[in-house]
Formats: C-alpha cells, sequence, structure tokens
C-alpha cells in the first residue's frame, strides 16, 4: 500500500527532475479519451493473423494494402498486423489514441503550440527518434491519419473516438468484421501500454500536462498515466541518459473478464504458449511476475500474467478492474 508520506515523496522527486529539466509543458486543450490501437510489425502475416484468432478470436475489421486490422473486443479498440520491412525486427511499432471532439486542423494546430513541428509523413521503417516533436498526417487509403513522434521518440496516433480503421475523413465509416470462431479467451479492452524511454519522469510529465491527465497510482516512484475511465493508462520506465535512444514500446497489456491466473495459463499452454524455461524469453512463452507492495502491489504479490507472441513480442493480460495499483487484481488506485 502506497501511504501519504510515500506520494509525497514521489511528488518532490518528480518537481525536483522538472525544474532541472527545465521542460514543464502546458497543456495542450487535446482530450484524450481513450487507448484505442496498436500496430504490431510480424515477420509472417498469416501465421500471426491465426496465432491471435486463435487465441481471443479476434475478427478483421479491414484490410489497408498491407495492414490487417483486427477488432479487439466489443469497443472501438483494434489491433493491426503488417509485415516487417527492411531488416526491421518484429515488435509493436506505436499505438494510438482516441481524441474527443476530434479535428484534425485544429488538433494540428494544438500540437504546433505545443512545440511540435509539422514534417512530410517519413518513411514507416524511420525510428521516432530521428524525428523527435514532429506531427505529420499520412494519407491511408484516402483517410487522413494523425501522428507525432514525442521528444522521446515514441510514435503515436491520434484518431476519432468513432475511429474503426475504416473509410472516410474519420475512419469511422466501417462494415461489419468478418466472422471468425470464438477465440481460447475474450478480450475487453486494452489497458495499458509500457514504454521504455530516454528519461522515463520526464516523458511521465510531458503526458499529465501536455494533456492534462493524473496518475492513476505509482509502481514504485513511476506513475502509471491514467487514459479515460481510470482503468486504462500508460506508463514510462528509464533513467535518463546521453545521447539519442530509441523509445521501445516494451509491453502491450489487454484486458479481459472474469482474469483467474490458472485458467489464462492453461488456455495460453491450449494455444502452444509454454511456460518459460531458464532466463531467455523467446516466443511462444509465457511467465508470472508478482508485483510485491514496494512496487505498488498487494501482500504476497498482484500476479501480472506475461507472454509472447510467435515472433516473441511482449503481452500481458490482467483481469477487466487492472488499473496497475493494488490488491490481488491490481485495481486499487487512487482516487
Amino acid at each position: 500500500m502506497i501511504n501519504r508520506r510515500s506520494l509525497l515523496g514521489y511528488g518532490t522527486a518528480l518537481v525536483g527532475a522538472l525544474m532541472l529539466s527545465g521542460t514543464v509543458s502546458a497543456q495542450s486543450g487535446i482530450q484524450l479519451d481513450k487507448l484505442n490501437f496498436l500496430e504490431l510489425r510480424v515477420s509472417d502475416m498469416a501465421k500471426s493473423l491465426a496465432f491471435y484468432q486463435k487465441l481471443f478470436g479476434m475478427p478483421v475489421q479491414s484490410r489497408s494494402e498491407d495492414r490487417v486490422f483486427l477488432k479487439l473486443g466489443p469497443y472501438n479498440q483494434y489491433l493491426a498486423l503488417r509485415p516487417v520491412r527492411n531488416g526491421e525486427r518484429p515488435a509493436i511499432t506505436h499505438y494510438g489514441f482516441s481524441v474527443k471532439n476530434f479535428d484534425l486542423d485544429d488538433t494540428l494546430a494544438q500540437l504546433k503550440v505545443g512545440g511540435f513541428r509539422q514534417i512530410a509523413p517519413p518513411d514507416i521503417t524511420v525510428p521516432g527518434i530521428e524525428n523527435p516533436m514532429t506531427t505529420w498526417v499520412s494519407d491511408r487509403g484516402g483517410v487522413p491519419t494523425l501522428y507525432l513522434s514525442d521528444e522521446r521518440g515514441l510514435v503515436l496516433q491520434l484518431t476519432d473516438s468513432s475511429w474503426c480503421a475504416g473509410t472516410g475523413a474519420l475512419g469511422n465509416v466501417c462494415g461489419k468484421p468478418e466472422a471468425v470462431a470464438p477465440g481460447s479467451m475474450a478480450l475487453s479492452e486494452i489497458n495499458h501500454f509500457t514504454a521504455f524511454v530516454n528519461g522515463g519522469e520526464r516523458s511521465s510529465d510531458f503526458f499529465l500536462r501536455f494533456f492534462d491527465l493524473k496518475a492513476q497510482a505509482y509502481q514504485a516512484t513511476t506513475p502509471s498515466v491514467g487514459i479515460g475511465d481510470g482503468k486504462q493508462f500508460v506508463m514510462f520506465a528509464g533513467g535518463q541518459r546521453e545521447g539519442s535512444i530509441p523509445a521501445n514500446v516494451h509491453h502491450a497489456s489487454f484486458n479481459m473478464e472474469g482474469f483467474m491466473v490458472d485458467d489464462v495459463l492453461l488456455k495460453l499452454e491450449d494455444n502452444g504458449v509454454t511456460p518459460q524455461n531458464g532466463r531467455t524469453l523467446g516466443p511462444l512463452m509465457h511467465y508470472i511476475s508478482l508485483r510485491m507492495p514496494e512496487r505498488g502491489g498487494a501482500e504476497g504479490g498482484t500476479p501480472e500474467v506475461y507472454f509472447t507472441d510467435v515472433d516473441g513480442i511482449l503481452l500481458q493480460l490482467q483481469d477487466i478492474s487492472y488499473c496497475g495499483g493494488g490488491d490481488y487484481l491490481g485495481s486499487k488506485c487512487l482516487p
């Protein structure tokens, strides 16, 4: 349990870091609604598509160029698959937020006021760190899609809350998803993303201030930056180092109804995901991390279930009540 004295300590440490950094961002006026998207670059499209559909029953919502968009849960949330290019390695390339009352021109203007510079769309293989504090609009089959690369090179996508990876000016004209057999587990939502960046405290502060967000829990001294409903969040880890170091979306987490650790592990194993053997984590493995009280978890540990897909991309599964906080299900967060 995190007490008031601990919170004051965290706040003092954060303010001190901000004074040293000299970069306290003003609010942008952009109102983030939900986490709604992630993209994976994969080595074998057919193999990855079969894995996610068999495990989670994700239907194909749309297809665009070389991408496949899968519907994740019952809401406007999507997972895109695209093939690796030009020597890339499989990874989470970027994630996205829905924005309340999204207007492309207005959002671009607010980003520019906040210090972002508009550029021509870079090649998708170019790391965000090569274009920090920039924004661009890419045309995806006639749909203008807004991206930004923050000061740490983390690439993000901003869309309207009605976006469904479809057509039209807002990407919100969608047909019925393709039929698919039920999966072993049904996901509810995207829960969170954890990114490893150069200077995690500064990244946390940027999001808290620029988007007028609040910390909803702390894991040790690292805040989970709350998005929308008090359950979703983003977390930035990593100390300050010299030089330009690419941001890395370490893992994405999904939540589900009726989360029971033993049942989840059994279903993972039924789909070829085996227990991690030794220290090396490879494709199709799972493990449990017990987050202890010193990291904001429960006495005895808050169980967090991790697994890797066919390419070794790391993902996490938690209960629908999980907010990155304390108690057994990780559902005890700040008011």
